[in-house]
């Protein structure tokens, strides 16, 4: 496995709650307010549209560019924060 970020392991640590989008892996201020914009706000709501996707990396790096802009790094990460995060507590 890669090695992952401080902030990855942070959040797959323990249960999201109602952590805000910036606290997932991948998500910066930029990113994090563009999805805010489109109420996309808390991690738990872009968890749900991870899910909709049915956790397929391929569709929801797509999402996540056409969303808010990420790059290629920005959707990776973002993945496989929330990947394990399922892996964890679903």
């Amino acid at each position: 496995m890669s090695s992952t970020s401080q902030k990855h392991r942070d959040f797959v640590a323990e249960p999201m709650g109602e952590k805000t989008v910036q606290c997932v892996a991948g998500i910066g201020d930029v990113l994090g307010q563009r999805l805010t914009d489109k109420g996309f706000d808390k991690a738990y709501v872009l968890l749900g549209q991870f899910l909709v996707l049915k956790k397929d990396e391929e569709l929801f790096k797509e999402w996540l560019k056409d969303t808010c802009g990420a790059n290629a790094k920005q959707g990776r990460d973002c993945y496989g924060c929330l990947k394990e995060w399922c892996d964890a507590f679903l």
